[in-house]
């Protein structure tokens, strides 16, 4: 089978070759279910094709039909390289108009080859959707905004086409017709997926070599998911129980590595959860999966009830307090411990008391819930008093119950705790230490650093003898813009202060991260608006403090549907792309948009060199935050905001307004000139 396409040949060999025969070599390299209609498909594009390209059967050029794209989890339908131009064609068979969702389909995949398609960066990239049975053609060619050597999408029937494709190559005159591209269909492919294109992905089994950007001397989510890997492996030919520890830079995959270690043993029949207690993020992940699993079987004729598909979707994503509450069940308080009641569980021969899992991947592992808020929460929720755990200690109990093996996988963001309660990663450690000294512990070399228990891990496991340190389980790079990896970098030397490495570093990412400044909101909202291509996202996101934007139409007590606001399209008022509902630190957290609009309220401000923190009474002023955790969770929530956009974003600084007490101008003015500072471009 040709890599990653379904067919490739010379315009000539193309051309002389029986229609029958490339439908058959087309039909033998697709592995899945082939419908009829999807063979009636192939063969008129033959047709059609072998008509339009004679005027080109003598030039150095390639067709290319099924051009895989793993990260949209999508095929081109055919590709032309001619005279040094990309032409991806989207054929829409016995269709008369131009929809909408078929002109963003055919631009994203032009977006796709332009951002992650090394052969293909700097090329001319034509999208053509092609209605056959539509009756107009586009006689004028739009250059893009960007400058960045894009179409904006042409639309042709089958009659225009040849004369469409002719046009362009007249308009790209300057190309000489002897120019091709070599090695085009091995080139390597770079993608960085959202978070939920890479979970998609997952499910429907592409591996992460797939999906995501594949350098090594850079990337290393290969190298930590084999590690982990290694360790479920050992763990299991040993009976013992292990823990790993994964730490990584904002963006860095960590998420991508919890989902892909769930999804491969799945595959490998040794049961693995994923939990979170990211409940936007479980519910975003959840409904575009269960979305995908009812369109793909849907695509294959097959009816299934939003129900089922969701009910599968959930054996292997979940928010942690279903798997805690499940345990709980199974539990009694005897003498302020937690004993198992054999009364209302039967032991299983190799899970004991514990869940049918031998695998739990826990996200923002720090983010668990120390012993005091758990037990609060679950006295007041479920009265269950003198609860004697916190929640990170519980699921390695949960765990231990088992009676053969247990592997957890804790995934670490640093500097990103952002609420009362939650424990930090020293609480995890601590568990293990007293009340578990006999799990194996592997640590990434990462987990030493300030931002991490405060810097004591080496401190806390000195008389651990189970420990083992591996540079294997940190992720270094951030994958979540990849315009920018040094996106985390900014954000950290910006909220510390440091003006000329944050200027430094801004300098060396505008021209392919644009980070730009503004005081009117309607400014922000248009530059979004005709920044995004394609599918792209955008949205707008503020503080959970931002109690003082309302007269910007921005209340933050109105929180977004996630789900609606995250996967819904610009016709949906729940929207992102509706630019009406703002989402806050704890709506976004692990998730991402390609572009967006932070607006920036007097909770955060600047005066002079140092940072002030504020909280709105509700009534008629701030209170300053005084308190140093909570002013660390104040630097946070901006830290998770300021890291959301894969592409690049505008941050709205308001004006500000002298006759109003809780919008004074000098709330405001301190964080623009510190932002003016750094060098950010002003709209």
């Amino acid at each position: 089978m040709p890599n990653r396409c379904l067919y490739i040949s010379a315009f000539k060999e193309f051309l002389d070759a029986d229609p029958l025969s490339i439908l058959g070599t087309i039909n033998s390299n697709y592995h899945g279910e082939t419908l009829t209609t999807t063979i009636e498909a192939w063969a008129s594009e033959i047709d059609l094709l072998q008509n339009i390209l004679t005027p080109w059967k003598y030039e150095n050029a390639q067709i290319v039909f099924e051009y895989e794209i793993p990260r949209l989890g999508k095929r081109i339908d055919v590709i032309l390289l001619l005279r040094g131009i990309i032409f991806c064609l989207e054929f829409k068979i016995g269709q008369k108009t131009a929809l909408q969702a078929d002109l963003e389909q055919v631009m994203d995949y032009a977006l796709d080859l332009k951002n992650f398609h090394k052969f293909s960066h700097d090329k001319v990239i034509v999208p053509i959707l092609i209605p056959t049975q539509h009756n107009k053609t586009t006689e004028s060619f739009q250059p893009s905004v960007y400058n960045d050597k894009i179409y904006n999408t042409l639309i042709s029937g089958s009659t225009e086409l040849q004369s469409l494709i002719n046009n362009v190559l007249s308009h790209e005159r300057a190309f000489n017709s002897s120019i091709t591209i070599e090695n085009w269909i091995i080139s390597p492919y770079a993608p960085t997926p959202t978070i939920i294109e890479a979970a998609k992905a997952l499910y429907e089994n592409h591996s992460v070599e797939d999906i995501t950007r594949h350098e090594a001397d850079k990337v290393s989510t290969d190298r930590t998911i084999n590690y982990i890997l290694n360790v479920i492996q050992e763990s299991k030919e040993e009976q013992k129980k292990s823990i790993c520890f994964v730490t990584g830079v904002p963006g860095a995959g960590k998420t991508l590595v919890g989902l892909n270690v769930a999804v491969q043993q799945e595959s490998n029949e040794d049961l693995a959860v994923y939990l979170s207690g990211n409940g936007p993020l479980v519910a975003v992940l959840t409904e575009a999966l269960t979305r995908d699993k009812q369109a793909q079987e849907k695509a294959r004729g097959i009816k299934i009830t939003k129900k089922t598909a969701e009910s599968e979707v959930k054996r292997f994503i979940q928010i942690i307090h279903r798997y805690r509450d499940n345990m709980l069940n199974k539990v009694k308080l005897v003498d302020g411990e937690l004993k198992i009641d054999p009364t209302k569980e039967l032991k299983d021969k190799f899970a004991g008391y514990g869940e049918v899992e031998n695998i739990a991947i826990f996200d923002e592992a720090q983010r668990s819930w120390d012993k005091e808020h758990i037990a609060s929460w679950l006295k007041r929720k479920k009265g269950f008093a003198d609860f004697p755990m916190s929640e990170g200690e519980f699921l390695i109990w949960s765990l231990d119950q088992r009676k053969d093996w247990a592997v957890i996988v804790c995934l670490v963001g640093g500097g990103q705790e952002i609420n009362t309660g939650e424990a930090g990663i020293g609480e995890w450690i601590r568990a293990l230490n007293e009340t578990f000294p006999d799990w194996q512990v592997y640590i990434s070399s990462q987990l030493t650093a300030k931002e991490y228990a405060e810097g004591k891990v080496e401190e806390l496991l000195q008389n651990n003898p189970h420990v083992i340190y591996s540079d294997d389980l940190h992720l270094a790079v951030s994958m979540r813009s990849f315009r920018a990896e040094s996106l985390s970098n900014l954000v950290h030397n910006l909220l510390d202060g440091n003006i000329s490495k944050a200027r430094e570093i801004y300098n060396s990412i505008a021209d392919r991260y644009p980070i730009v400044l503004t005081r009117d909101l309607k400014k922000a909202k248009d530059w979004l608006k005709q920044k995004a291509r394609g599918h792209e996202r955008y949205g707008m996101v503020v503080s959970s403090k931002a109690y003082r934007l309302k007269p910007l139409a921005i209340d933050v007590r109105c929180k977004p549907d996630t789900v609606h606001w995250f996967l819904d399209d610009i016709n949906d008022v729940r929207s992102s792309l509706f630019l009406e509902d703002a989402a806050s630190e704890f709506d976004i957290q692990g998730l991402e948009l390609d572009w967006t609009c932070l607006v920036w309220d007097g909770d955060l401000r600047r005066n002079k060199n140092s940072w002030e923190y504020y909280e709105f009474n509700g009534g008629c002023k701030w209170n300053r935050i005084n308190k140093e955790e909570r002013k660390s969770y104040q630097l946070n929530a901006y830290r998770v905001l300021l890291t959301r956009a894969r592409q690049g974003m505008i941050i709205c600084v308001p004006e500000g307004n002298p006759e109003d007490s809780t919008r004074l101008p000098e709330f405001y003015d301190g964080i623009y000139d510190y932002l003016k500072s750094l060098g950010i471009k002003e709209i």
